[in-house]
């Protein structure tokens, strides 16, 4: 994978700022009114879209921020489903 351009790694930093800053929302802690749906304290409603947002940008960031070098195939030995001896042995 090829790093993101400038303009999309600026952007995808804004966005984790941006989504930072709005979690610490402290304007609807004083009254549960008025309710989304008619049922919904505004409150809730706000952090359950605000949920959706983050999962957005989780996504955004992971596929267009993933460092390539995490996804090198492992070695032959991982792959076979051993990954040595057990604990306590010398390798060969």
């Amino acid at each position: 994978m090829t790093r993101p351009s400038r303009a999309t790694s600026w952007l995808l930093a804004a966005g984790v700022a941006a989504l930072y800053l709005l979690h610490q929302d402290y304007w609807f802690w004083d009254s549960a009114r008025p309710l989304v749906f008619g049922f919904l304290p505004i409150g809730l409603f706000y952090h359950a879209v605000y949920s959706l947002a983050v999962a957005g940008l989780m996504w955004a960031l992971v596929r267009y921020a993933w460092p390539g070098h995490l996804e090198v195939d492992a070695p032959a030995e991982a792959e076979a489903g051993t990954d040595g001896p057990p604990a306590g042995e010398p390798k060969p």
